[in-house]
């Protein structure tokens, strides 16, 4: 399992939401180039990167820095936050961006994300389903920026892609992002179970190296962390097992 860094942008600048709540705000002063060459020497090769601000209002307000980033050619990003047409996932992939991450049209417009994944490919598409758990435990997925709640499970949201070549899925529990409590393993757990044959990306709650163990146990291929890596609350040798380019001790 590989550990990718996740940097979300709003207004230009490094944040973090918890919860995906925008009023609960953690802003940090870091330029997201000087983050992404700090996760490159510590040996991550990917960068997980979410527009904020389009994925709220659709405005692609931080596409510039998301090319530059791409640009600098160290690591290879994986991108979302407000593809909303063809075009604009045309658009990042032609200026470097490895892979685009989609959210909500995942679970509202299925017909048009199909096409995505047959005209792109599947190795440059990810699906991402963000999840509240219902009183019966199953993984319901949130849309629109988290702030409506839809009564599919992640299990059909998955079934609606997997004839259609779906490779790689990100999948956040809400109510464990940004709040250092640990991840929803079980949940990864059940989900690899139940399609072996996708990449899935864990996201949401991590807090230490131990974390990241029981999630490759659990089967997840990557798992994505933003408020612990920017807070340095891991030490790197910790890390060192997920990170592909990590240095080995002389």
């Amino acid at each position: 399992m590989r550990l990718i860094p996740a940097i979300d942008l709003k207004g230009g600048r490094c944040v973090r939401l918890l919860r995906g709540d925008f009023d609960a705000e953690t802003r940090y002063a870091v330029d997201p180039l000087a983050l992404l060459e700090r996760y490159q020497d510590v040996g991550a090769d990917w960068l997980h990167v979410v527009d904020l601000d389009g994925a709220r209002d659709g405005s692609g307000a931080n596409r510039e820095i998301i090319v530059t980033l791409a640009r600098r050619g160290t690591l290879k990003l994986q991108a979302g936050g407000g593809l909303r047409s063809t075009e604009a996932v045309a658009d990042l992939l032609d200026a470097g961006i490895e892979r685009v991450v989609i959210g909500s049209l995942a679970v509202t417009a299925v017909n048009q994300v199909r096409s995505w994944l047959e005209t792109f490919g599947a190795e440059r598409v990810v699906l991402a389903f963000d999840v509240r758990l219902d009183a019966a435990g199953t993984p319901r997925c949130a849309i629109h920026g988290w702030r409506d709640q839809s009564p599919l499970s992640l299990w059909d949201a998955i079934g609606n892609f997997v004839d259609h070549g779906l490779k790689h899925v990100l999948c956040t529990d809400v109510g464990r992002d940004g709040a250092l409590g640990g991840p929803n393993v079980e949940l990864y757990a059940e989900a690899a179970r139940r399609f072996a044959e996708i990449e899935w990306q864990a996201s949401g709650g991590i807090r230490d190296a131990r974390d990241l163990h029981e999630l490759a146990r659990a089967g997840a291929t990557a798992a994505i962390s933003g408020k612990a890596l920017l807070e340095e609350l891991i030490p790197i040798e910790e890390l060192k097992p997920f990170l592909p380019n990590a240095s080995s001790p002389a």
